[in-house]
């Protein structure tokens, strides 16, 4: 049965148009793909280009979200720390034991009760390989993310003691505890995809996925910035949107205002906006979803002054022209994955690895900015 896309080169006069009147099969499509993922991926940008000629793309107001999305990999194949060590035991116990049974039988190449001990060996060395291997990518995560946690801490410490040394008095709450060093016994690796992750995913459990991320025009539903991460965690996602709309060329206008949910905010992602000369509208907690008509209508306060960068924001939010903007934010990204999924139908990657699969996410996204640059020209 000839793939949608084959098939496509016979039924859709762009995709004829694209194929040179050929017919290529799924295999070969499939091929090209990845063979040239980083030059499509490269068209992106030019996507954009094109929509800012077509007066279809304006800046000025992004707003950033990311959803899981699965992985080319069952979560049945994730290896945890503690069970690769039990395994590794076991393994080590039965080569013992086989080799004994081979020294006893004087000749190791005679089958004994019906097994051939080289065979039986060679098959629990190659999987003592693999463990080792697994164990050995674990421990180096590990290692990685004992150096991010232990930079973090030593960051929320000093904070403490600036308060301190500021304010004459002892910070209020428990101090931050230390990270734990080395692997820890749920510590996981995907035996099928080792750079995807375990993650929770909507309506409760946990899959296999990536954290696919999207910076999002909120006049256009425009996709200006895609990108893929393992963590789970939208924290440490902003510094590298914010670097991406950096290098995004400056004849595609600037990005004035940032908005995101709750799981982006951090006073070192606010600072690092304001650097970069956006303002950034982050919820600092959860918005109630039926707030009163009293606070929905309040008058603006009055702007403090010498405000840090949080403060500023936390203002902001408060004023009508801030919860106004504010509330783009819900309608901006989360249609894009809606229908990215749900009518385009991705809903798994098929490529495996990072790097391929950001290449993938970049394809996917572009090919909504296509579809949505359509809509917008003929509405």
């Amino acid at each position: 049965m000839a793939s949608r896309a084959q098939q496509a080169t016979y039924d859709s006069v762009a995709f004829r148009f694209i194929a040179a009147n050929e017919h290529p099969d799924h295999d070969t499509i499939a091929t090209f793909r990845r063979r040239f993922l980083r030059e499509i991926e490269a068209l992106f940008v030019r996507v954009l280009e094109l929509a800012r000629e077509m007066g279809l793309l304006k800046l000025g107001t992004v707003a950033l979200d990311g959803t899981k999305i699965h992985a080319n990999a069952s979560r049945h194949s994730a290896l945890s720390y503690e069970h690769a060590t039990k395994i590794e035991a076991q393994l080590k116990a039965e080569v013992a034991e086989l080799l004994a049974r081979a020294e006893a039988a004087d000749q190791a190449d005679i089958a004994v009760e019906g097994m051939s001990i080289p065979e039986e060996l060679a098959r629990r060395e190659a999987r003592l390989a693999k463990l080792a291997e697994a164990r050995a990518k674990i421990e180096a995560r590990a290692k990685e993310r004992f150096a991010q946690e232990m930079a973090e801490y030593r960051g929320k410490l000093a904070a403490r003691e600036a308060r301190a040394a500021t304010t004459g008095k002892k910070p209020g709450g428990r101090p931050p505890a230390p990270p734990v060093e080395g692997p820890q016994p749920t510590d996981q690796i995907n035996l099928t995809d080792e750079d995807s992750r375990i993650m929770p995913v909507a309506g409760g459990g946990f899959e296999q996925c990536y954290n696919a991320q999207a910076l999002v025009a909120t006049e256009s539903l425009l996709v200006i910035a895609p990108d893929v991460v393992q963590a789970a965690n939208d924290k440490q996602q902003v510094a590298p949107m914010l670097e991406k709309i950096d290098a995004l060329p400056h004849r595609l206008g600037d990005v004035e205002t940032l908005l995101a949910d709750t799981g982006y905010f951090s006073e070192a992602n606010v600072t690092a906006c304001a650097a970069a000369n956006v303002e950034p509208l982050i919820a600092a907690s959860r918005q109630p979803h039926h707030p009163s008509w009293r606070e929905r209508f309040a008058p603006a306060p009055p702007e403090p002054e010498n405000l840090t960068p949080v403060a500023r924001m936390a203002w902001r939010l408060r004023t009508p022209a801030g919860k106004k903007l504010y509330g783009l934010r819900k309608q901006t990204p989360e249609p894009v994955f809606g229908i990215i999924k749900s009518v385009m139908g991705f809903c798994q990657f098929l490529l495996r690895g990072l790097d391929r699969v950001r290449g993938e996410w970049s394809l996917v996204t572009m090919a909504w900015n296509i579809k949505r640059m359509f809509a917008l020209s003929h509405g």
